[in-house]
């Protein structure tokens, strides 16, 4: 049975070692009025930080909600903290925004801590985690399917938010609140099952507990030393994505050929599409279209990749595939009129065009292209259907889906930025010209 005084020599030695903390500095506290929180708010004071206490009320669990707030309050006194509290219609919330309670609770409560934390010119959120919630989350995350990553534990330190109660156990802080006289309240929903943490917690673990006595601690253990092996992974999985991924202007250009020659090349994609939203489970599917034809597309909440020949394209979502877009061309291209007498020698550069202005029609639009869209190239007699034209000249599917075409009555006019039509061309009548320069 540890002491009161080891229980706070050994988290003042965690925060040494894991958070940059400075005696003196302002923290903001996260005080439900649970065992954790309140042994979390005492052990900070008692190592001499400047701390506030913030309660949040979800209003899920009628009076026993009251009593959590009227508690959390008291022990902010009985401990001289300042105290600030919020109350959120949580079950609205999670409608409007059709997230689970968990979730609708996760976002409500940190955001409120941050706005908080700002305000209160506190340099860090502490939240009351502790040995034992670690090892749930690793089996949580083990048991839905992780990268190493998943199987280290919770942090100590994540931006702004410190967790500097970590090194406990839940013994630990059951012994320092009886140690301390410290009362606290428990959450009846601790014990309902319904929640994937108490299965783990009420269940699982008291199961493991038997085959293993020790098992929260084998299990904090090997987190830790995958906290170490997860910082070799890392140098050498960054070493690898600079040879494998080209990033230019937010679209990851994913080398195929280079990919599937490195050791594990599975492994190295899910690090590499994890970081756009992409789930595990479409990993099958993408590595799939390696040897499928061009075109295959994969979707995450915020991104797309397409299979375009021997690369996987990486880009954020925008409109749908195909969609006409048209306004004025005057918002993306300059025109200027020059008289034929005046017009220097035509240049070569592709960011201009060059027509007989008094053939043009007087309305011109921009779109993106669409199938079925043929056009005259400059130089030639007969129209060419554009997706051939795109094959030819080896278009990606992004460069097809971002390239503008310039359009008089559905007529191309001009591949902005890549090849002027045959329309409207510059004759020996031409009196006038229309210059067309991308701005």
């Amino acid at each position: 049975m540890s002491t009161k005084l080891q229980i706070i020599s050994q988290v003042k030695e965690y925060i040494s070692h894991n958070i940059p903390l400075s005696v003196g500095d302002k923290i903001l506290v996260g005080l439900s009025g649970g065992a954790d929180s309140v042994a979390l708010l005492s052990i900070l004071k008692e190592l001499g930080y400047c701390c506030f206490a913030a309660h949040c009320h979800f209003a899920l669990r009628g009076e026993e909600s009251d009593r959590d707030r009227n508690f959390a309050k008291h022990i902010a006194t009985k401990l001289e903290v300042p105290f600030i509290e919020v109350q959120f219609d949580t079950l609205k919330y999670a409608a409007e925004n059709k997230l689970s309670i968990e979730m609708a609770c996760r976002e409500l409560r940190y955001e409120w801590f941050e706005k908080q934390r700002i305000a209160l010119d506190c340099r860090y959120l502490a939240v009351a985690h502790h040995r034992d919630d670690s090892v749930e989350t690793v089996l949580i995350n083990l048991i839905r399917g992780t990268g190493i990553s998943g199987l280290t534990g919770i942090a100590p330190l994540n931006g702004t938010v410190i967790r500097p109660i970590l090194s406990l156990s839940r013994n630990n802080v059951e012994e320092y609140m009886q140690q301390s006289g410290l009362n606290y309240v428990t959450d009846s929903t601790n014990n309902e099952v319904i929640y994937v943490r108490n299965k783990i917690r009420n269940r699982i673990l008291p199961m493991m507990k038997e085959i293993n006595p020790s098992v929260y601690e084998a299990i904090e253990s090997t987190a830790t030393h995958l906290r170490e092996t997860e910082l070799i992974y890392r140098s050498a999985l960054d070493k690898i994505i600079v040879e494998v991924v080209d990033i230019r202007e937010d679209i990851a250009y994913i080398d195929l050929p280079k990919l599937i020659h490195q050791t594990a090349p599975r492994t190295i994609l899910y690090e590499i599409i994890k970081t756009y939203g992409f789930a595990t489970s479409q990993l099958n599917d993408i590595i799939s279209s390696f040897g499928e034809e061009s075109g295959k597309r994969f979707f995450s909440l915020t991104h797309r990749i397409i299979k375009d020949r021997n690369k996987l394209i990486v880009s954020p979502l925008g409109q749908e595939d195909n969609f006409i877009i048209t306004y004025p061309a005057e918002e993306m291209l300059r025109v200027e009129y020059i008289d034929i007498e005046d017009l220097p020698p035509l240049t070569r550069d592709r960011g201009c065009a060059y027509f007989d202005a008094d053939k043009l029609p007087s309305e011109l639009k921009l779109r993106h292209w669409r199938m079925g869209d043929r056009f005259m190239p400059f130089g030639m007699k007969g129209t060419q259907k554009l997706s051939d034209y795109f094959t030819t000249h080896k278009f990606s599917l992004l460069q097809k889906e971002q390239i503008w075409l310039l359009v008089a009555d559905e007529e191309i006019l001009w591949l902005v930025g890549e090849r002027q039509s045959n329309k409207y061309k510059i004759t020996d009548a031409t009196k006038r010209v229309a210059k067309f320069t991308i701005k």
